[in-house]
């Protein structure tokens, strides 16, 4: 045998393990159910400027630090309703009503933050895994960035308009948005199961919206489209970062200084410097600024527990109990009327929700 004929045949003894990875890293990935996927990307996503879902399957390292579910869950669930009862309070308490500069202040704490984390803590380790060249910012990252700052503005302009307990229920027609446009984009074929779910939640939501008794049809079609903006941006993940790994403090850390500079690009044509003038004003102090984004950013902290100590029912069970003490939370602390029509409507869309969740999303 020649030295080239040996040369071939170590070649070849040395590919076909890493051939033999792939398929099984191609495997573990599609074993994932489309439910789970959906419960890790929309983890902190609750219609605030804060919640910034990660875009990963599962985390790619697990923080050092070990916290149980029953632990983190009431964190979990203390933040994400405070940052979204705190965004309210500011824009319609003390009538600050600036949403895309206060996203884009919470892009930019967050931004900031994560990159001191990287330098202070491990938390963000799993950044090492993520090889990030040019071509991947431009054909993933920007694209999928675009959608995230559409999804944050409309979600935050939306409060403008309609009452937290509203915004709520018409969130729950979210995973009907992913699968449609997952259907549409044949990353999954329909079935009688699934479409019998999208016409529970979708009947749902539509007497939820039957009853609201301050309807605003600004206000919902800015809803309607940050729902849509969402669904978009999950299902682009899906296809465009298929197989990478990335906790939500690491999306977080890629996605935070992209959507700012963004949001930064719309800010002139949209509010200008009338939130500085306010905040030159005295309207609002930057306490107050730097306290509300700390708490967002907060949320992403204990979102990384969250992931690594849940699964995929335990995250679902965790959100549907969130968005029912805000809702009640909304009808207690700021007197929103609700009425019977409503709750009927949104049990419906919950209960198509849980047995989505519950099927497997299949």
């Amino acid at each position: 045998m020649s030295h080239e004929e040996k040369r071939r045949q170590g070649s070849l003894q040395v590919e076909i393990p890493q051939y033999v990875q792939l398929q099984v890293e191609a495997r573990d990935e599609e074993s994932i159910p489309l439910d789970t996927k959906i419960d890790q990307l929309e983890l902190e996503h609750d219609g605030s400027s804060s919640s910034l879902p990660t875009p990963a399957t599962t985390p790619s390292r697990s923080p050092r630090i070990k916290v149980s579910a029953a632990a983190i869950i009431p964190v979990w669930i203390v933040l994400s309703s405070a940052v979204i009862i705190y965004n309210n309070h500011l824009y319609n308490t003390i009538r600050f009503r600036y949403p895309v500069f206060l996203v884009t202040w919470h892009l930019t704490f967050a931004a900031i933050g994560t990159r001191v984390l990287q330098r202070t803590t491990n938390l963000l380790d799993g950044a090492k895994d993520v090889h990030m060249s040019k071509a991947m910012f431009m054909r993933s990252i920007l694209p999928i960035g675009l959608l995230f700052s559409g999804s944050l503005i409309l979600s935050n302009t939306a409060y403008l308009y309609l009452s937290i307990a509203y915004i709520q229920m018409l969130k729950a027609f979210t995973p009907v948005a992913i699968l449609l446009i997952s259907w549409v984009s044949r990353i999954q074929d329909p079935n009688r199961k699934l479409a019998l779910i999208v016409c529970m939640i979708s009947t749902g939501v539509a007497l939820a919206s039957r009853g609201e008794l301050n309807f605003d049809i600004t206000g919902f079609l800015i809803q309607a489209t940050a729902v849509a903006f969402e669904a978009s941006r999950l299902v682009m993940i899906q296809i465009l970062l298929h197989g990478l790994k990335m906790d939500p403090l690491v999306s977080l850390h890629y996605y935070a200084p992209v959507c700012a500079a963004i949001n930064l690009l719309v800010l002139p044509f949209t509010e200008g410097l009338e939130p500085f003038y306010a905040i030159g004003a005295g309207q609002i102090g930057w306490g107050i600024l730097i306290s509300n984004a700390a708490v967002a950013f907060l949320l992403n902290v204990a979102a990384v527990f969250l992931v690594s100590a849940g699964s995929g029912l335990v995250l679902t069970l965790a959100g549907v109990f969130k968005d029912i003490l805000l809702i009640t939370g909304s009808v207690l602390l700021f007197g929103t009327p609700i009425t019977p029509l409503q709750v009927f409507g949104y049990s419906v869309a919950l209960g198509g929700l849980v047995l989505f969740k519950t099927s497997g999303g299949k």
